[in-house]
C-alpha cells in the first residue's frame, strides 16, 4: 500500500524522489511508508493537481503553502470523504468546464481509445420552447453496432425513452444511467409540432463498442472538380493509418479540394490533430503546428522539442499523404470542440480557413492521463500499471495546457466563429456526404462559385444543449499523447 503523498513531494516531484536522508533514516514523507490508507485517492488528487494542474496558481487550496503540516492535510482530505466531489467542488478552477475524471483507470483509458459501452446511436438533445421537456435527434448512426440493426437513422426524432417523457429532470438517467436497453419513441415533425408516432426503437448497448472515426471518405465530381470530402468524428490515435490512406486515395483520385467534416467530433488526440493538419497542408517539418503553455511549475521543465510541434511527414510508421492545400472547407458547430478547433487554430497561420456552420465549443486546453504512479510523476504509462498503486484504481483527467498557433493565438474560450453561418435543420438534416445534404451543399457552392438551385433556409434550427457525445465518458477531450519528460 502507498501512503497519502503530503504536500511537501508536490514540488519535490520536479527534483526527483526522496526515500530517505544523509543518515539513512527513512523520510518521514516517504510514499511508502503508510499512514492512512483511506484516502489515497484524495491523496493523489491533490498532489497530481498542486503539480499538473494548468490553474495551481489560482485555485487556493492547491497553494504549496495551503498546509503548515501533514497533520492540516490529513484533516483536510478527511473532510472530502469522496474523491469525485472533492475533485469537481473543491480542487477544479471555477471557469474549467472540461477536467473529468474516473473511478477506474483501465475504463478512461479505453475511453480515451474509442473503446466503451455503447448502442451506436449520436444524437442531440434540444429542450422544447416551453417547460423543462427534451427531444432528441438522430445525428448519425455508429456501423457495426447495435443501433446499426435496427431501422432508426440519421434525422429521426425521439421523445421518449421506455414509454417515459424526456425532461431536464430526467434524461441522464434514461439515456445515461446503468440501462444497458432501452426503448426511444419516434415522433413526426409537422411544421413546428412534434408529436408522437408509435413506433418504438429497442437499443442495446455493447460492452467494448469501437468507433472507427471516418464515417464517410469519399471524392465527389462536381462539374470536373475534385472535392474530397472527409466525415471525421474524434481524433483517436490507433485509427491514424486508416485516416492516412483515406488521404491517400484522395490524393489518387486527383482531389484538388477538401471539405473536412467535424460538425459532431468532441475531439481527442493532440498528435491526431498534427497529423490531420499535415494531410491538409503539407508535410512542411520546419513550419510550427502549435506550441505548449504549462503551469508556472512545468513550463521551465519542459525542453523546446516538448514544447512545440511541427509538421509532420510521416505518422510514425508511414509517409504523409497530403493534399497540400492552401485552402480547406471546414463544416463544425457548437458540437466540434477541442482537437476540432486545434486543426483549426493550428492551419490559421498557413491555410485559408473556411469555417461553415456555427461558433465552436471553444475548448482550448489540453489534457493528460494521470494515476497514482508516484515515481512516474503520476503520469499514466501502460508499461507501468505494475507500479499503480493497487489500494487506489482513480485516474484523473484535468486540464494542464493550452496549445497556441505560430501566430501565438490561442484565446478562443468563446468557440471559432464561422465565416459563413448555417445552422443544421430538423427538418432537412440530409444524408451525410451527399451533395445536396445542406452544410456540404454549401461549401461546394463556395468552392465552385455556382450557387445551389434550390436555396436553403433553415426551418427549425436544430439546437442541440448536449447529446451522446458529450454526456458519455469520452465527452469534448483534448489529450497529449506524447511522453513527457521532466528536466530535474
Amino acid at each position: 500500500m502507498k501512503k497519502l503523498l503530503y504536500l511537501f513531494i508536490g514540488l519535490g516531484l520536479l527534483l526527483g524522489s526522496c526515500k530517505s536522508d544523509d543518515n539513512g533514516i527513512d523520510n518521514p514523507n516517504d510514499p511508502n511508508n503508510p499512514t492512512n490508507d483511506n484516502l489515497d485517492a484524495q491523496a493523489f488528487m491533490w498532489n497530481a493537481l498542486n503539480l499538473w494542474y494548468f490553474w495551481q496558481a489560482d485555485v487556493d487550496v492547491l497553494a504549496d503553502d495551503r498546509f503548515a503540516n501533514d497533520q492540516e492535510f490529513t484533516e483536510f482530505l478527511e473532510e472530502h470523504p469522496n474523491p469525485s466531489d472533492l475533485y469537481f467542488n473543491t480542487l477544479l478552477f471555477s471557469e474549467d468546464r472540461f477536467s473529468f475524471l474516473n473511478e477506474n483507470y483501465e475504463e478512461l483509458v479505453n475511453n480515451l481509445s474509442g473503446v466503451s459501452k455503447s448502442n451506436g446511436l449520436e444524437f442531440g438533445l434540444v429542450r422544447f420552447s416551453e417547460g423543462n421537456g427534451l427531444f432528441g435527434y438522430v445525428q448519425y448512426i455508429v456501423p457495426n453496432s447495435d443501433a446499426s440493426t435496427t431501422d432508426i437513422k440519421r434525422g429521426d426524432i425521439f421523445t421518449r425513452v421506455d414509454g417515459t417523457a424526456i425532461t431536464l429532470d430526467n434524461y441522464v438517467d434514461l439515456l445515461f444511467g446503468d440501462n444497458d436497453t432501452y426503448t426511444l419513441t419516434l415522433a413526426d415533425i409537422n411544421g413546428t409540432e412534434i408529436t408522437d408516432n408509435g413506433t418504438e426503437i429497442e437499443l442495446t448497448k455493447i460492452a467494448n463498442q469501437v468507433e472507427d472515426p471516418i464515417l464517410v471518405a469519399e471524392t465527389l465530381d462536381i462539374n470536373g472538380t475534385k472535392i474530397a470530402y472527409l466525415m471525421y468524428n474524434r481524433f483517436l490515435s490507433n485509427f491514424n493509418e486508416e485516416l492516412n490512406a483515406a488521404f491517400g486515395q484522395f490524393v489518387a483520385d486527383g482531389a484538388t479540394e477538401l471539405v473536412l467534416d467535424m460538425r459532431y467530433n468532441p475531439g481527442g488526440s493532440v498528435n491526431t490533430s498534427r497529423l490531420l493538419a499535415s494531410m491538409i497542408y503539407g508535410t512542411h517539418t520546419n513550419d510550427l503546428y502549435i506550441r505548449q503553455r504549462w503551469n508556472s511549475k512545468i513550463q521551465g521543465q519542459l525542453s523546446n522539442e516538448q514544447l512545440e510541434d511541427y509538421f509532420a511527414s510521416s505518422t510514425g510508421s508511414t509517409a504523409i499523404n497530403t493534399l497540400n492545400l492552401s485552402t480547406v472547407y471546414v463544416l463544425a458547430t457548437n458540437s466540434s470542440a477541442s482537437a476540432s478547433e486545434l486543426v483549426m487554430n493550428g492551419l490559421a497561420p498557413y491555410v485559408d480557413v473556411v469555417h461553415i456552420g456555427e461558433t465552436t465549443r471553444g475548448k482550448n486546453e489540453f489534457s493528460i492521463t494521470l494515476v497514482d504512479d508516484v515515481d512516474n510523476s503520476y503520469i499514466y504509462n501502460s508499461d507501468r500499471e505494475s507500479q499503480i498503486n493497487p489500494d487506489n484504481s482513480w485516474g484523473i483527467q484535468p486540464l494542464v495546457g493550452r496549445n497556441e498557433n505560430a501566430d501565438g493565438f490561442f484565446d478562443y474560450t468563446d468557440g471559432l466563429a464561422p465565416n459563413i453561418l448555417l445552422e443544421e435543420d430538423l427538418e432537412n438534416l440530409g444524408v451525410l456526404g451527399d451533395p445536396t445534404e445542406p452544410l456540404l451543399a454549401r461549401a461546394i457552392a463556395e468552392i465552385t462559385g455556382i450557387s445551389s438551385k434550390k436555396s436553403h433556409s433553415v426551418q427549425m434550427p436544430a439546437k442541440a444543449f448536449t447529446g451522446s457525445r458529450i454526456e458519455t465518458p469520452l465527452r469534448d477531450n483534448m489529450y497529449l499523447d506524447k511522453p513527457l519528460h521532466l528536466n530535474r
